[in-house]
């Protein structure tokens, strides 16, 4: 990840939510690597969604985070995963 967009990341979400808050993640992955994703979130609920010529899974979760630094943290983990895109 380039530290420009984390710091981007970092302000906006700082002008934005009150921590701790539940925050929503978002990712679309190649159809495949969804449980990569999951992976990440263990004790969490998510929702998953095949796109529309079933090539791509969107996956959702929701999770009280205690910071932005701990986002952040979630998204450069997540980041890893070849294919990936967080929304």
């Amino acid at each position: 990840m380039h530290p420009e967009w984390t710091q981007s990341l970092k302000e906006k979400l700082d002008q934005h939510h009150a921590w701790p808050e539940l925050y929503t993640f978002k990712f679309i992955v190649p159809k495949g690597k969804e449980h990569e994703i999951t992976q990440l979130f263990p004790h969490h609920d998510h929702k998953q969604r095949e796109s529309k010529n079933g090539n791509y899974m969107s996956v959702t979760v929701q999770m009280m985070m205690p910071s932005t630094n701990a986002v952040i943290d979630v998204y450069v983990a997540a980041s890893k995963i070849e294919g990936i895109i967080a929304l």
